[in-house]
């Protein structure tokens, strides 16, 4: 019986790297697998899923009104699904992969964040918290040593910002992972100046 998997951690913590490297589990088996990332995510080349370690692969690019259930008949003959930067597919987007899980038995593996850099969760890890039948967190360290839980959103001066849209996309240039006793003490300080 296929399963949802939502597979989430802070900024840093090797998701991409986890997608990557189930991808090549899968194939190394002789297993095609789909690998989607959303259109938002543009750091790399459109169509390119990459880490920060150097891993990467094509992936299909997806769009906020693709509906992936009608999409996925196009690549019918995959094995399994592998979603990264999850979090920003919509609420329904995420429904239809559970519906491919449940209708096609085809399994899921979704990786992404699980909240924004003011603690609040994206539509989609949201969805993904409700409905997956299996949920793990990529661990990784604040600077302090301790668990890193917190996206804190750097401005130019490093200092911690605590205003603006949900979405930013960047990487280690825009973001720090932080626990959340660090990300509190670093807004104080900012507040100070």
């Amino acid at each position: 019986m296929a399963k949802l998997y939502f597979k989430y951690g802070a900024m840093g913590s090797s998701k991409t790297a986890n997608a990557l490297i189930t991808k090549f589990n899968y194939e190394e088996r002789g297993m095609k697998v789909w690998l989607i990332k959303p259109s938002l995510d543009d750091r790399d080349e459109a169509d390119t899923v990459k880490s920060r370690i150097g891993l990467k692969a094509e992936a299909v690019v997806i769009s906020n009104d693709t509906d992936i259930f009608t999409e996925f008949k196009k690549y019918s003959d995959c094995h399994v699904i592998i979603a990264d930067e999850c979090q920003f597919f919509t609420k329904e987007q995420i429904n239809q992969l559970r519906k491919i899980v449940d209708e096609l038995n085809i399994p899921v593996l979704c990786f992404g964040l699980r909240t924004d850099f003011l603690t609040n969760l994206f539509e989609g890890s949201r969805r993904l918290f409700e409905i997956a039948d299996s949920i793990t967190e990529i661990k990784t360290i604040c600077s302090c040593g301790e668990k890193a839980t917190v996206n804190a959103r750097i401005g130019e001066n490093g200092q911690v910002i605590t205003e603006g849209g949900q979405i930013l996309i960047g990487g280690n240039d825009s973001y720090i992972a932080m626990c959340h006793a660090c990300w509190q003490k670093a807004i104080k300080e900012t507040n100070k100046g």
